[in-house]
């Protein structure tokens, strides 16, 4: 083999990174019909593909101990023997008991997709081995430059091109055909190499054992890039939406710092390894905000935070490289590292932290790992004394003291916010400043976190105040002055109850009196009778309950087992006082109401929301037909749709009028005054003259016709809010 096979070899590698992370999010968007929208099932998915990427790259290191010729015939059967498993698709697992989703999520996408990830995972450090034994080939590194790149397309193919032009059947076939592209490509690479006068020979011995340090440093260099890139995740999917554009977003940035730090030309990873320390002392400082912030500067914050960081981190890892006789132990502790990461913010981090900690410790992490070289050393300045040194530091600690006490006051009084950036600009100077101590950096980040809102965090979570479970954080907030207690999952408040005895019994935030599900809910003994069977599609604070009249029957749908705890031991009273016998479903609504006897409800609220929006599984063709089956002939479903990021109107429009569904939406805009938050509800039934009484039950209460549908309807199989983001909002436009 000579150069003349480098196509060949980098086309393969780029061909079969693309393929693993397409896949990828694929597979996650399948299972969200049977796992919900919570953020953490991203999250269990990437902890899953890095397990089995780990083992791909385990496998690809023993396999490259052997002959050349065995190694082919070996991967190639077992490659031909995974296609068996095709086309790409969920493994029938039971449903999982409630709080073992953490365990469930991971063993059903081993079971859908492990054989062929398995094995495509393999290829990029097999590829790279088969490469470079040959000597005449060159240097391999570039090739996982390549393998990134390939990666790095899949994943932005995916949300762009094939989630809105492809069903899900059709992107499984079309995965599926490049398998075998994918096989006859690795089968081309073998005979390339077939050849070579040392392919029947034993791979050689490597000239020396790598010291363990390094490989150690390997590790680290590995974990902290993977962990931050999943708690970054978790922040962007809690507070907008759970879905593949946001969930290929990190993983992109990720892969793609592997393509600028493994590159041939080291100038642009020395450049952003320099400017990491920045964007670590500014957007870093922001790591242990607690409350979240309109608009799309934190989330571009915490991508940029995201992308000098991982470039940096790789950018050190590979100047530690060993020679290419040992790449496929280093492709393996890399990968173990990754894992690492993983198991890290998947598993260990919610059981360990009622919130984000591992966010801010993983920024933590990264500086203390930064590398020094690529920034300026001021003390060697000439005619620099030792003196002058140390009067310079000593002045510098003092500087950073007062830029910390300032910034601390204006966080503290909100009238002064626009004062917050010049202190934290003067900050971050003069951490660039200190950048050659790094013992002395790390105290000034760490100052910087808890003087911009780490403090109120630190307490909030003395004080007990939060509940992580999988499905997110709960927030449960006191005001003893307006004498009221919140409830927020992730940044988004989810209801609200006056402590006042006397008031306690109100609804509040989204249920006032001339909100859709309020006007509905008080016409249900009149549309239904006395004994209205009513049923509410998440559960929050309980607000609803509060609508009952004597003789109704209620159940509360609740997949979050924290949620319905604040319900059940008096956290919030709106069920004890209002629905005292109310029937409580702990699990995914959907599927709940699956198992339920036809025509169990009179009238439904969908009121599921995880941080800021409705899980899309909820929101889909199949799941109204699950909901529809669940209402008598004559019965109403009161959907919530209120978003800040994502228009909801137009997709539900096109699905009510695929199913000959009539429809009236009431926009409901309180006083801004009133402890009542504007909302969104549309009212739907078979039969129109329910939607009228309802209408006339308040008649100067205004409703409105649907807008016009979306020219597709969305289904478990195909389903794209891309075209529905209100981008004015995520720039902090006023609506």
């Amino acid at each position: 083999m000579t150069r003349a096979a480098r196509p060949l070899f980098v086309l393969t590698i780029l061909a079969g990174s693309f393929l693993l992370f397409l896949v990828q999010p694929m597979v996650a968007r399948m299972a969200l019909p049977r796992l919900g929208g919570a953020p953490n099932v991203w999250n269990s998915a990437m902890l899953v593909y890095q397990a089995l990427l780990l083992g791909g790259y385990w496998y690809a290191h023993r396999l490259s101990q052997l002959p050349l010729h065995r190694q082919a015939r070996i991967h190639l059967a077992l490659f031909a023997l995974a296609a068996l498993t095709l086309p790409v698709g969920l493994y029938s697992l039971p449903a999982p008991r409630p709080g073992m989703e953490v365990l469930w999520v991971p063993a059903l996408l081993a079971l859908s997709i492990g054989p062929v990830f398995f094995l495509v995972s393999a290829q990029a450090p097999l590829m790279q081995r088969w490469f470079a034994a040959d000597p005449q080939a060159g240097q391999p590194w570039a090739l996982y430059a390549a393998s990134n790149l390939g990666s790095f397309g899949g994943l932005i193919a995916y949300p762009l091109l094939a989630e809105p032009l492809l069903p899900l059947r059709a992107q499984s076939w079309a995965w599926s055909a490049g398998y075998v592209l994918l096989l006859v490509l690795i089968a081309l690479c073998a005979r390339a190499r077939w050849s070579a006068p040392e392919a029947q020979a034993p791979a050689a011995a490597p000239a020396a054992p790598v010291p363990r340090r390094r490989i150690a440093l390997w590790l680290l260099l590995a974990m902290v890039p993977s962990g931050l890139m999943l708690s970054t995740t978790t922040h962007l999917t809690t507070d907008l939406f759970a879905m593949p554009l946001l969930w290929v977003i990190p993983l992109g940035i990720y892969l793609l710092s592997f393509s600028i730090a493994f590159a041939d030309n080291r100038v642009p990873a020395h450049v952003i390894s320099a400017l990491a320390w920045g964007a670590v002392l500014t957007a870093g400082s922001l790591a242990m905000i607690a409350r979240g912030s309109q608009g799309l500067l934190p989330v571009i914050a915490s991508i940029t935070l995201l992308f000098f960081v991982c470039t940096a981190l790789h950018a050190r890892m590979y100047d530690l490289r060993p020679e290419p006789d040992q790449l496929t132990l280093f492709y393996l502790t890399m990968s173990a590292g990754g894992a690492l990461g993983g198991v890290f913010t998947a598993l260990v981090a919610p059981v360990l932290f009622d919130w984000v900690w591992e966010h801010p410790l993983l920024v933590l992490a990264a500086a203390a790992l930064l590398p020094r070289d690529s920034f300026p050393d001021w003390r060697r300045l000439p005619g620099l004394e030792p003196d002058m040194v140390r009067l310079g530091l000593a002045m510098l600690i003092g500087l950073a003291g007062l830029c910390l006490w300032q910034i601390h006051d204006v966080t503290q009084y909100q009238e002064t916010e626009y004062l917050r950036g010049p202190w934290g600009a003067a900050l971050a100077l003069i951490g660039f400043a200190l950048v050659p101590w790094r013992m002395l950096v790390l105290p000034v980040l760490l100052g910087a976190m808890l003087a911009q809102g780490g403090l109120e965090t630190l307490q909030e979570s003395r004080d007990g105040i939060r509940t992580r479970s999988y499905f997110g954080i709960n927030t449960v907030r006191e005001y003893p002055d307006k004498r009221l207690r919140t409830l927020a999952h992730g940044t988004t408040l989810h209801g609200e109850q006056s402590t006042d005895p006397a008031l306690s019994r109100t609804p509040l935030t989204y249920y006032g009196q001339g909100s859709g599900v309020a006007i509905a809910f008080g016409e249900a003994q009149h549309l239904f009778g006395p004994q209205a069977r009513m049923g509410v599609l998440g559960l929050g604070t309980g607000t609803l309950a509060c609508f009952a009249r004597p003789g109704q029957h209620w159940t509360f749908f609740e997949i979050d087992p924290a949620v319905l705890a604040y319900s059940t031991r008096g956290t919030f009273t709106f069920l004890r006082q209002c629905t005292p016998g109310a029937r409580i479903e702990l699990g995914d609504a959907r599927l709940a109401l699956a198992q339920l006897p036809p025509g169990s409800f009179d009238m439904l609220a969908m009121d599921a929301f995880s941080s800021d929006s409705i899980p899309l599984h909820l929101f889909t063709h199949e799941a109204f037909g699950v909901y529809l089956r669940a209402l008598s002939p004559r019965g109403v479903i009161m959907v919530h749709i209120s978003n800040r990021f994502i228009d909801l109107e137009p997709p539900l429009a096109a699905l009510l009028a695929e199913r000959g569904l009539h429809a009236m939406v009431r926009d409901d805009y309180p006083d801004p005054d009133s402890e009542w938050t504007p909302s969104s509800f549309v009212a739907v039934s078979r039969d129109p003259q329910q939607l009228q009484r309802i209408a006339q039950a308040a008649p100067d209460k205004e409703w409105r016709a649907l807008v016009k549908p979306a020219p597709r309807v969305w289904t478990d199989d195909h389903a794209s809010i891309l075209p529905y983001v209100q981008w004015r909002n995520f720039l902090g436009a006023p609506k």
